[in-house]
């Protein structure tokens, strides 16, 4: 059986850019008429048709984005949401979400299934299985493909295309930098993400404020697991063993688990022990002493990430340059810390 005939081949054929061949089929006004006659003409010889799985055509726009997040439960993606939500709404954009639970399996999956034709674009951050693994390779094919990704918080470096980030590194120098300017000299680091990217990087923050401030790192302080469990494990009689006067901790449940185990312990918070923790749910708050935390600002990551997703969909550039944006997060002190 003979295959049908593609943009690709139409465009080596007759020695013009795909991107041509795309528009000339579409009729549109920057290709000459000869050009889109030529166009035309070669393709009804080759009997083309559309391919809806193929090329994402500009002209061919769905005014839907796709929006894969690695976790439902984590509070942090949930207000990522809701700013991608109101920039697309505002610009009437439909989200259709996906959630691929940190496996790299369902993320595949997920690509696969909503790049047939269903979206324009994708909005997503990158899952643990995928970060450990370092497989980035389905990024690339899809964006090869012409749909075009941004990611936000977890990124694959070496794929090319448009980024959301928080200040990680410099946001745990500033974390750790408040504990020690407060007194604390004995500063535990605790986290369950040691294998994504956003975890190497604040865990690099707290090295750096230390070694800065002329303190040695003490190993022994130090609990760095990929998992909850491992990590529950791991600081299960921690407080009985060593002395520290503040933690450091890089996420959500390291942060409730030390506030949790240090008053098990009866260390009075922030007199004898310190925390900050890097995230800011409603738990921050509500929790009794309340959490001093690093916010990461979750709903302006989302509109700043739409917002690049739609100017590059509309954008009538060709070539659309690769842009990364840093949100800046803000410490915000509460009951668990002392005041400067």
């Amino acid at each position: 059986m003979k295959s049908k005939a593609t943009l690709k081949q139409i465009a080596k054929e007759l020695g013009v850019s795909v991107s041509t061949v795309s528009k000339a089929l579409n009729d549109s006004p920057e290709i000459s008429e000869p050009t889109k006659l030529r166009v035309q003409e070669y393709a009804k010889l080759k009997k083309y048709k559309p391919n809806v799985i193929g090329l994402n055509l500009k002209n061919r726009s769905t005014k839907t984005i796709g929006v894969i997040l690695p976790n439902i439960l984590n509070s942090f993606f949930a207000k990522v949401f809701t700013g991608i939500e109101k920039v697309a709404d505002e610009k009437g954009y439909k989200v259709i979400t996906c959630i691929s639970n940190e496996s790299l399996e369902k993320e595949i999956n997920a690509l696969e299934m909503l790049s047939n034709g269903t979206i324009d674009g994708f909005i997503l951050s990158v899952s643990q299985e995928a970060q450990k693994l370092q497989q980035f390779n389905h990024f690339k094919s899809i964006i090869n493909e012409g749909t075009p990704i941004v990611m936000f918080d977890r990124i694959a470096e070496e794929v090319n295309c448009d980024k959301v980030v928080v200040d990680d590194l410099d946001s745990a120098i500033d974390a750790t930098n408040h504990l020690i300017k407060t007194g604390c000299k004995k500063i535990a680091l605790f986290s369950t993400i040691d294998n994504l990217s956003v975890g190497k990087l604040r865990a690099k923050g707290y090295y750096k404020a230390l070694e800065d401030a002329g303190i040695k790192v003490d190993q022994k302080l130090i609990i760095l697991t990929e998992t909850d469990e491992s990590f529950d494990e791991a600081v299960a009689g921690f407080f009985d063993k060593n002395k520290v006067d503040a933690v450091f901790a890089l996420d959500e449940h390291a942060s409730v688990m030390a506030m949790k185990n240090g008053i098990k312990k009866g260390l009075k918070i922030p007199e004898e022990l310190s925390i900050i923790g890097f995230a800011d749910g409603v738990w921050s708050r509500r929790m009794t002493p309340s959490l001093s935390t690093v916010s990461q600002h979750g709903p302006e990551i989302g509109e700043v990430a739409t917002q690049m997703l739609i100017d590059k969909l509309e954008s009538k550039e060709e070539i659309y340059p690769h842009r990364t944006n840093v949100i800046k997060t803000e410490l915000r002190q509460r009951e668990s810390t002392r005041k400067l």
